[in-house]
This record gives structure tokens, C-alpha cells and sequence, in this order.
């Protein structure tokens, strides 16, 4: 527990020396260099946006891993990752990231309640929702009440159980939404993400609300439903996303050292590439997006995907690559999360029968156009493809497919989707996987191996719930039976 406790003390110092670069979009935002550890909450903002898009959305914690997890890519060499042989180092980064960039965000949030800064600490909150939910749905149960209390003398944090985290989150997010526009504070230079508009924070606040009350849906239905249909019931009080204008995408400069993850990674590597699923599932559908999402393989233009997790590596020159909107543009985004996402749960909880004011056609319609829109797709290609293969059919097995196709960079999302829902129904274990006895692809990450070292009398009673790594208690809300 000291090196985790370590690294973030230093982590949490570098994040006050640390400034954007001079572009349009990052501007510099330091203004004293000589009180570094006084930095404006602003600058930590923009840190916090850029440090955990440049982790969360990498190389190891979105392509080599959740991706392949979740069905959507597949390693062409170096398979090891997607076979389930995780690097222990890489699972320790994940973890110490996720705390690193939740240590900054609680700086935010103490200045900003020092300063009376309302929509400071709405967005702060945000993000502290936002970041804890991806740790939660990798780990399960982790420390999350004890977790940023070292000012309060406490090293050795306690671990909160998934059930009890969700609903704090919720209620995170509730807190939120009703900050975020009260204050007349502006958020700077450094809101990166939607620069200094705090109503488009308000909307990806209850956005979020939206995802979280839906995952667990089917294991607390009566605060998901509640959850919804307050947000539902007056959206001028709690507004959602409303177009893809309303994206919440970090969209990188495009200059070195500024450039979207998985580019960078391209530049020197060539590991990737998408899936069999994937392709199976766009090919079935003759859906427009195939071409957005892949490219046609080099020997022949065919779009032919690759097994995941494979027993060896293929002949590269057949296999599709990840599209160039995705892999190749220096100026690419990182999506915390997008409009047709929050549209798939208004529709999801239409069909559960919550009141929400539309019909889950009418909110369906509008999340796939949403996605074949934001990927460049005509409006009349996208219409062809509602009145045709994606016509609604009134089942969730076809609503939840869409979602996954629309979630295609989301590696966690797309993990999360499946683990909840298992669709794809055509996913499955990788064929090169070291594990034996398994029918489903991991349930989780294995926890680091400091945790044991440092923080042993809180951990282990976790740890010893984890089967082969990645397998052993499910996620609170993964109600699949039958699966090991």
C-alpha cells in the first residue's frame, strides 16, 4: 500500500506542474509556475480530462483487453492479452490510474467548495461518478468510501461492495444535476471536454444517470425505475442528451504529444484488428457502418474479421483493420459517452415498461440514426437501414445488438453490455485462452498484486472470491445463469 500511496502523492504533485499545450484546444492555463501546488482548479481540470482519456482509453485499458472482451476487436500479434495472459504490471497501472486521476478530481472538488464554485464541483462530481463506475465494473468491489482519505489519515482503505457503490453514484449524479447551473462560476480553460458549457455537463450527468439505473435494472429495479422516470418525468430539470452535438467526446489536438491513443499506438504497432463478431454481425445486417468501422483487407477487399484470442497469429494481409476514423486520425476523440447510447436505454426502459414520454420505437429509431449519423452515414442510408434490416422488432435481443455496434471504441461498455445482457450471443471464450472450463469470456480483472502486499486485511476477503483470474463472483448485476 505505500507504493500505491506513493505513487499517487506523486502523481497528484505532477498533475499541479503539468500544463496543456499551446493549441486551440489546449491552452496554456498556468498562470504562477512558481506556486505549482496552488495550481487553479482549472488547470487540474484540464489534467484530469486529458490523463484519464490518455490511460482509460488506450492501447492496454480499451483495445488489447476490454475490446476483445467485449467482442469487438481482436489481436493479430502479440495475442496474449485477448487469450486472457494479462501482464500483472498493466493491471496495476489500470488501478493506480484510476485512483491517480480520482486523487486530482478530489482537488477539484475542494477548491471548488472553498471557493463556493457550484458548477466546479457539479463537473467534479461528474467525474468522479464517471471514473468510479468504470473501476467498479473492472473490479467489482474495490475502495471507494475510504478510497481518497488519506488527508483524513486513513492509508489502508476499506473495500465497498458493488451493491452499495451503485446507488452512492447515483446519488453522486443526482447531486450533480442539481449543482450544475446554480453557480455563476465559469469553468476555464480547462474544461476540455465541452468548453466551459455547463448545460452539456448537466446533460451528460443525467446521461450517465440513465446508463448506471439501466445496468442495474435487472437487480434493483425499483431504484432504477425511480431513477429513470424522475429523469424522464421532467427533463427540463434533469435534460439528457439530445443530439450528437451532445457527445461527450474528448477530441485530441492532433499535435505530438496531444494525439488520440490508438493512433499513436498505430504508428508503431500493428497488433490489432476488428473482430470476426463484429464484421459477422455488420455483414449480417448490410450495415453502412462496416466500412467506417474496418477496412477491407489488403490481399482481396474483403471485410473478414479475425478470431479473438486466437491459438495463432494469422495471415495479416486477410485480416480487416480497425477503420480510419478510429485508428488514424491524430485528431481523433476518446468517448466518455455518446447521444445514441442514452437513446438505447430510454428505449431499453420503455420496453421494461417505465414511463418515459416515448415508446421505445420511437427512442430506438432515434439512437440508431444517432450512431449511423455520428459515423458519416447519409440520412437517407440511415433511414434504408431503419426501414430494413434494423427495423425494430419490439425485442431486446436487437435493441441491445445495436448497442453494442454503437458502442465500437467503448471497450468497457461493450464488456459491460455483454457481461449484463450476454449479447452478442455469438461471443465466446478465446480458443488460445491458457484457462480451462470456462463458457464466457472474463467476468472481471484479477486485483493487483499490491493490494495483497499492502492492503491485505481489507483485500484478501475479495480476492479469495476471484476464480482463475478473471473469473469467480460476477459483477452485482451480470444476472446470466449457466455461465463459469
Amino acid at each position: 500500500m505505500k507504493r500505491y500511496i506513493g505513487k499517487i502523492l506523486a502523481m497528484t504533485f505532477i498533475a499541479t506542474l503539468l500544463t496543456v499545450g499551446c493549441t486551440d484546444s489546449f491552452q496554456e492555463v498556468n498562470t504562477d509556475p512558481d506556486r505549482a501546488k496552488d495550481a487553479p482548479a482549472t488547470n487540474v481540470l484540464a489534467y484530469v480530462l486529458r490523463y484519464h482519456s490518455s490511460t482509460y482509453f488506450d492501447v492496454w485499458n480499451n483495445m488489447s483487453e476490454p475490446s476483445t472482451y467485449g467482442g469487438h476487436l481482436t489481436k493479430i500479434q502479440y495475442i496474449d492479452e485477448a487469450r486472457y495472459q494479462y501482464r500483472p504490471g498493466s493491471v496495476e497501472s489500470k488501478w493506480y490510474q484510476g485512483y491517480i486521476a480520482l486523487q486530482n478530481v478530489y482537488e477539484i472538488r475542494k477548491k471548488a467548495e472553498a471557493d463556493g464554485a457550484k458548477n466546479l464541483l457539479g463537473v467534479a462530481k461528474v467525474l468522479e461518478a464517471f471514473i468510479f463506475q468504470a473501476m467498479t465494473d473492472t473490479w467489482r468491489d474495490i475502495p471507494y468510501s475510504e478510497a481518497i482519505k488519506m488527508a483524513d489519515g486513513i492509508l489502508l482503505p476499506k473495500y465497498d461492495k458493488q451493491e452499495d457503490i451503485y446507488p452512492a453514484l447515483l446519488t453522486l449524479l443526482a447531486e450533480a444535476n442539481t449543482l450544475l447551473g446554480l453557480g455563476t462560476d465559469v469553468l476555464g480553460a480547462g474544461d476540455l471536454l465541452y468548453k466551459g458549457d455547463v448545460q452539456k455537463w448537466k446533460k451528460f450527468a443525467n446521461s450517465l444517470r440513465l446508463r448506471l439505473a439501466m445496468r442495474i435494472s435487472g437487480v434493483n429495479s425499483g431504484l432504477a425505475k425511480s431513477t429513470v422516470e424522475t429523469i424522464m418525468g421532467n427533463k427540463a430539470q434533469n435534460p439528457i442528451m439530445e443530439s450528437n452535438a451532445d457527445n461527450a467526446f474528448f477530441v485530441w489536438p492532433g499535435v505530438n504529444p496531444y494525439e488520440e491513443p490508438w493512433m499513436v499506438d498505430s504508428k508503431g504497432r500493428d497488433d490489432h484488428a476488428v473482430s470476426d463478431v463484429l464484421v459477422n454481425h455488420l455483414k449480417a445486417l448490410n450495415d453502412p457502418r462496416l466500412p467506417v468501422y474496418a477496412l477491407p483487407a489488403a490481399s482481396d477487399g474483403e471485410y473478414r474479421g479475425y478470431t479473438i484470442g486466437a491459438a495463432a497469429q494469422p495471415n495479416i494481409s486477410t485480416i480487416s483493420r480497425i477503420g480510419t476514423r478510429f485508428r488514424k486520425d491524430p485528431a481523433g476523440f476518446s468517448p466518455f459517452m455518446r447521444y445514441s447510447e442514452t437513446m438505447f436505454f430510454v428505449a431499453e426502459a420503455a420496453m421494461k415498461g417505465y414511463n418515459v414520454g416515448a415508446t421505445a420505437e420511437q427512442a430506438y429509431n432515434k439512437a440508431v440514426e444517432a450512431s449511423l449519423r455520428e459515423n458519416g452515414i447519409t440520412q437517407a442510408a440511415s433511414e434504408a437501414y431503419l426501414a430494413a434490416n434494423a427495423k425494430f422488432n419490439n425485442t431486446t435481443d436487437q435493441l441491445y445488438e445495436q448497442l453494442w455496434l454503437a458502442l465500437f471504441k467503448q471497450g468497457m461498455e461493450a464488456w459491460s453490455l455483454y457481461r449484463r445482457t450476454g449479447v452478442p450471443k455469438d461471443h465466446y471464450v478465446a480458443p488460445g485462452s491458457p484457462y480451462v472450463g470456462h463458457n464466457s469470456p472474463p467476468f472481471r480483472y484479477p486485483y493487483p498484486q499490491n493490494e495483497l502486499t499492502y492492503n491485505k486485511a481489507n483485500a484478501e476477503p475479495f480476492v479469495n472470491e476471484v476464480k482463475d483470474d478473471f473469473w469467480g463472483k460476477k459483477m452485482w448485476w451480470d444476472t446470466r445463469t449457466g455461465v463459469q
